[in-house]
C-alpha cells in the first residue's frame, strides 16, 4: 500500500506540473508554437488522467480479487483437517470398516449355525420318530403276529408269524377293500 501511495503522489505531482505548464503556456502569447505546446500538454494531461483512472480501476479489481482469494484460502484452511488430526481419523475409519466386516461375518456364521442346529434338531426328531415307529411296529407285530413289508409300496404285503415261529406270507392288491384284507388276515392267523 505504501508503494501504491508513493506512485500516486508521483502521478499527482506530474499532473500538477502539467497543469502549471499549461497555465504558463496559456499566459504567454508566443504564437502558434506555444498554442500547439499547450494543446499537446492538455492532451498529455487528459491521457495521463485517463490512464490513471484506468490503472486505479484495475488496481481496485486486483485488490478485490486478491482479497477474495485470501478469503477462499482461509475458508479452505478452516474446512480442511490437518494431517496430525487426519491420521487418527483414518485409523478409526479403518477399524470401523474392519469391525463392520467382522460383524457381518459373525452374523453370517450365526445364521449358518442356526441353520445347522435346526437341521440337527430335525434329524434328532426323525430318529426319535423312527424309534417310536419301530417300537410301535414291534408292539403291533407282537400283538397281531403280522409283520408288514414296508419296502413294497405297490401292494399290501407282509408275513404272519404264528406261535410255532412258522412264517406265512401274504400279498393283496391296493384295490382290495380294507374289510376284505382284514377278514383274510383274520382267517390266516
Amino acid at each position: 500500500m505504501a508503494a501504491e501511495a508513493g506512485k500516486r503522489l508521483v502521478v499527482d505531482e506530474l499532473l500538477s506540473y502539467a497543469d502549471d505548464l499549461v497555465a504558463l503556456l496559456d499566459g504567454s502569447k508566443d504564437g502558434e508554437d506555444i498554442a500547439q505546446a499547450a494543446a499537446g500538454a492538455r492532451m498529455l494531461r487528459s491521457a495521463c488522467r485517463s490512464e490513471l483512472n484506468n490503472l486505479e480501476l484495475q488496481l481496485k479489481e486486483y485488490q478485490e480479487k486478491n482479497r477474495s482469494c485470501k478469503e477462499k484460502i482461509e475458508k479452505a484452511k478452516a474446512e480442511t483437517i490437518p494431517d496430525d488430526e487426519l491420521k487418527p481419523l483414518q485409523v478409526i475409519h479403518k477399524h470401523y470398516a474392519l469391525n463392520t466386516a467382522v460383524r457381518d461375518e459373525l452374523d453370517n456364521l450365526d445364521g449358518q449355525l442356526a441353520s445347522i442346529e435346526g437341521k440337527k434338531d430335525a434329524v434328532k426328531r426323525k430318529e426319535r420318530d423312527m424309534r417310536k415307529a419301530q417300537n410301535t411296529l414291534s408292539m403291533c407285530v407282537s400283538v397281531t403276529k403280522i409283520m408288514p413289508k414296508l419296502e413294497d409300496k405297490d401292494k399290501i404285503s407282509g408275513y404272519i408269524v404264528d406261535k410255532n415261529k412258522k412264517i406265512d406270507t401274504f400279498e393283496y392288491e391296493k384295490t382290495a377293500s380294507p374289510f376284505e384284507i382284514c377278514n383274510e388276515l383274520w382267517k390266516k392267523s
